[in-house]
């Protein structure tokens, strides 16, 4: 079993001041974002309503996101692995807690996946877990990935390009990762049966102990 202890760092975390912002408080290129993410999915997620105090960090992630969902070349699954797997090396709750959601709900991601990636455990696809594993790299070693992980990358049936959407998708999961961590954002409704809470007390005991061995 697999047991969670809130993250005290979150608690150390500062918190911001700023408001979640209603759609009639923003300005119109923050609206149209607003909008259609309300009408896409039936609310306005916390995440969106504080991003748009600043209507370029808002614009840049809704793009950025868009861009990665349509044009990547990963199917939706792979998409899911990205994000959550991101999320997970950067602890950002309620993005795990999200994407959890959107990869049991929309996604169709094998559960089993899905909860290696939040347990820090061992993905048993072997193609998913390539590209866990890379992400997971990537995010580490900031981009600077070696020969050996790159080859191993490839031979799992990805490609060179595939490299930058993973860079697109850490870029946009930074700004929505960091977001949080800083207004502490409050996980939506319809995510709480997906919520994490940071370190399993196994993943502590790893890196107590010289690394992460997912």
């Amino acid at each position: 079993m697999n047991i969670y202890i809130k993250d005290s760092e979150m608690e150390a975390t500062y918190k911001m001041s700023l408001p979640l912002k209603e759609i009639r408080e923003v300005d119109d290129e923050a609206k149209v974002i607003l909008d259609s993410t309300k009408k896409q999915l039936g609310i306005l997620p916390n995440m969106y309503a504080y991003m748009a105090n600043s209507t370029g960090l808002l614009s840049t992630y809704k793009h950025g996101y868009d861009h990665f969902r349509k044009n990547s070349g990963f199917t939706k699954a792979e998409q899911e692995v990205v994000f959550l797997t991101i999320s997970y090396e950067n602890e950002c709750i309620y993005c795990v807690a999200a994407h959890s959601f959107v990869a049991d709900m929309m996604s169709k991601v094998p559960l089993e996946v899905t909860d290696a990636i939040r347990n820090g455990e061992i993905i048993n696809d072997q193609k998913l877990r390539a590209l866990s594993e890379f992400t997971a790299i990537m995010v580490n070693k900031r981009g600077k990935p070696e020969q050996e992980d790159v080859e191993k990358f490839l031979e799992a049936g990805y490609t060179e390009k595939q490299i930058l959407e993973i860079i697109l998708a850490i870029s946009v999961k930074t700004i929505s990762n960091y977001t949080n961590h800083i207004f502490h954002t409050p996980l939506d409704l319809m995510m709480q049966s997906r919520e994490w809470m940071g370190y399993s007390i196994a993943r502590k005991i790893v890196r107590f102990l010289g690394g992460d061995k997912r």
